[in-house]
């Protein structure tokens, strides 16, 4: 029987989400103040009575990241000081994902920093979908509940005809996501190795994998320049494919992105809405994790296992 305390509010990153959250679940989303000082600061401020209740906060840690995730921690604040019982944070793509390790002298591991911030804000829990690696859950001292968006993906790409399917990661490291794929959709499996030029500019250097006359799809976890996605879609058509989409879970596009999918490199990119996105007429197709993300939080709340949410319908 679901908690009639379970409360849901939104911080300013993605409202939209989370009221379509609200709606596939039910539950109405809860009244708060979420705005800033005319200096900047973030101010917050919960307009009903949360004392001993269950309460999750949705906020994508996205551009601009650091105001976003400062919103996060007051709302968390704020509902620790008013005696909530249990504060999840509800975060659909987690900002500094990529700063999870030391890859070079006296840089910082941001991803375990925000875990420390989020925890010593009074966080109880976490439910984050796609990180982009899985130690990013062991940086957090709190449960974790890690979902996945394939099953989303999935079966949007159930509705597609394809012609020799080939599952090509875009660099080494998306290798395990690009086999699971595959293997969901019985595909061939490809590899496009590639070297980074700078922070903004990737270079596709060679193809492993049957490409000539084949449908190719990307898969990816995040794109933010889409500088991977386009080399690795340059050098595949150079190799014959027929058609190249792309599944990529968050889109956090920026003008260099929007200029590099114009050039038509890629014939459809699929991803979700854990991000606001803007499609500007391109060949963009936005799938909804609401679903996913309410009978999540619902599951949490009756303390039942979300394991089947993992199961993908129809495969």
């Amino acid at each position: 029987m679901r908690d009639t305390k379970l409360k849901i509010f939104s911080g300013s990153s993605n409202r939209a989400l989370a009221e379509e959250i609200c709606s596939s679940i039910g539950v109405p989303l809860g009244d708060a103040t979420v705005n800033c000082f005319p200096d900047g600061e973030s101010f917050v401020k919960i307009n009903e009575n949360i004392r001993g209740a269950d309460a999750y906060f949705i906020q994508s840690t996205c551009p601009p990241t650091n105001h976003h995730l400062m919103e996060l921690l007051i709302m968390i604040d704020a509902a620790k000081r008013a005696s909530t019982q249990r504060i999840t944070a509800v975060i659909p793509f987690y900002g500094y994902a990529r700063q999870d390790r030391k890859d070079q002298p006296r840089v910082p591991i941001t991803a375990k920093l925000v875990a420390n911030l989020l925890m010593s804000a009074g966080a109880n829990r976490v439910l984050a979908m796609d990180l982009h690696s899985q130690q990013i859950q062991g940086f957090f001292d709190i449960p974790v509940d890690h979902l996945f968006a394939s099953p989303v993906f999935f079966q949007y790409l159930s509705t597609k005809k394809f012609n020799k399917l080939v599952v090509f990661s875009p660099d080494v490291g998306g290798m395990k996501m690009a086999s699971a794929y595959a293997d969901i959709l019985g595909a061939s499996l490809g590899l496009v190795a590639k070297k980074r030029v700078n922070a903004n500019t990737v270079e596709a250097i060679n193809v492993v994998g049957e490409v000539d006359g084949c449908d190719v799809l990307l898969v990816d976890d995040i794109t933010e320049t889409a500088g991977t996605l386009t080399a690795a879609a340059k050098i595949l058509k150079e190799h014959g494919a027929k058609t190249i989409r792309a599944a990529v879970s968050h889109c956090v596009l920026n003008e260099i992105a929007y200029e590099r999918l114009r050039g038509g490199l890629i014939d459809e990119l699929i991803t979700t809405n854990s991000v606001p996105i803007d499609t500007r007429g391109l060949p963009i197709t936005v799938l909804s994790i609401a679903p996913l993300l309410g009978e999540a939080i619902l599951r949490i709340n009756t303390n039942e296992s979300v394991t089947s949410l993992f199961k993908i319908k129809g495969f």
